[in-house]
């Protein structure tokens, strides 16, 4: 597996804790327009540059994209962000509460993404890459990172803790209470090196963004007659973190109406599939269980071990959407379908039965979160998992590394 050193575009370090904001797409445009209220710096401008145009601009307008570009150019041009002069790795650490995860921000070869050895788990829709692929090539940019996993290694682990022996680049707490810590890596060659040992990493978060990177890379290729393989058009923005330190929470569903059944009736239909046990935990304590919440009252929904085979299909996400959600309730494609909801675990259960009993929606579903070894079991079986599987938390920050693609 092979990571490169890069011209990182980044905040001067009075300036990155201003900068960095939440990917973008994780919050909505009025989210996005109250975090960034007041702050210029807050690198929302570029990610989510419609929060400068007039309300109502479609996502997909045409002066998105250049306020975007617009943006950008005002970071570099006032300074609040620098490119380096030299190429570099970094890490990246994360810490929420007790929890602490180290990544290296690197960039990685479109062509490892091709022949698989950056491994895929889920599909993407076409308006979503389509989008990101514009936002890429319009900015000459990735301007926000691919989240990647993959098997640990020892000599891996001993560069990247020895690099956080060094002075910090940035060191801030963001709003949601996640700390932020970046080091600059002394050696990249150690570590280019010792990361060959790895035979393959894992897209944990952001399908579209490495989609997207790849396609921008393509175009570039083919519209440049004297292609060398050199260019930084070849190679997108990444975080690759060892699967042990990854953090993964469940990711929920909730559905707008139960398809015309009653809620009595939508019990007896569920007996027919599940054991049901009422007055259960709203967190279900291990897989194989789903806690629903219907009419104020929580169910455990539970089925035996070898019931279903197979890597994808035995997902608890895929027993719920199998035997529940498109049999009973009608919801036969949760990627298109308006009536389902999906709500990461992060906002807790407190979240869902509040959903429902506003009256929003008729039911909710607590997951238990997908193992990180599940996701690597399905991307090496070249299988796809079903949409909204995994909640990796706490997340990146946008803003603190840019690659530029010129």
């Amino acid at each position: 597996m092979r990571i490169h050193p890069f011209h990182a575009i980044r905040p001067t370090a009075e300036h990155a804790e201003r900068v960095a904001s939440p990917p973008y797409d994780v919050i909505d445009t009025p989210t996005a327009r109250r975090i960034a209220d007041g702050n210029p710096d807050s690198f929302l401008h570029v990610v989510r540059p419609e929060i400068d145009l007039p309300e109502g601009t479609s996502l997909y307008d045409d002066s998105v994209y250049e306020q975007a570009r617009k943006n950008f150019d005002d970071f570099l041009r006032r300074g609040v962000l620098q490119r380096d002069s030299d190429p570099g790795l970094f890490i990246y650490r994360l810490t929420l509460g007790t929890h602490q995860q180290s990544g290296i921000v690197a960039t990685c070869h479109i062509d490892d993404y091709e022949k698989d050895l950056i491994k895929k788990h889920e599909k993407t829709l076409k308006s979503k890459e389509d989008d990101r692929t514009r936002h890429v090539s319009t900015l000459n940019a990735n301007a926000g990172p691919v989240f990647l996993t993959y098997s640990d290694e020892t000599s891996v682990d001993v560069i990247v803790k020895d690099a956080q022996a060094q002075s910090t680049l940035y060191d801030f707490v963001a709003p949601n209470g996640v700390r932020h810590e970046t080091w600059k890596v002394p050696e990249p060659s150690a570590l280019v090196e010792a990361f060959c040992q790895i035979p393959a990493a894992y897209v944990a978060d952001g399908h579209h963004r490495s989609a997207s990177a790849v396609r921008v890379g393509r175009e570039r290729r083919g519209s440049n007659p004297t292609h060398s393989g050199k260019e930084a058009y070849n190679r997108f923005l990444t975080v690759l973190f060892p699967a042990s330190q990854l953090r993964v929470l469940a990711y929920n569903r909730i559905v707008s109406d139960l398809g015309g059944l009653s809620s009595d009736g939508l019990l007896r239909e569920i007996n027919e599939r599940f054991e049901v046990v009422p007055d259960a935990n709203p967190i279900p304590n291990m897989p194989r269980h789903v806690s629903m919440y219907l009419a104020g009252e929580w169910y455990d929904l539970s089925w035996p071990e070898n019931s279903v085979l197979g890597p994808v299909a035995s997902l608890d996400v895929s027993v719920l959407q199998d035997r529940l959600l498109g049999p009973i309730l009608g919801v036969h494609d949760p990627r298109t379908d308006d009536r389902m909801g999906f709500v990461g675990g992060i906002l807790g259960w407190e979240e869902l039965r509040e959903r429902v009993d506003s009256g929003a929606f008729a039911v909710a579903f607590s997951m238990h979160p997908t193992s990180v070894k599940q996701l690597m079991d399905i991307a090496d079986s070249g299988d796809i998992m079903p949409p909204k599987s995994t909640w990796f938390e706490p997340k990146l920050c946008s803003g603190l590394f840019v690659h530029s693609l010129v």
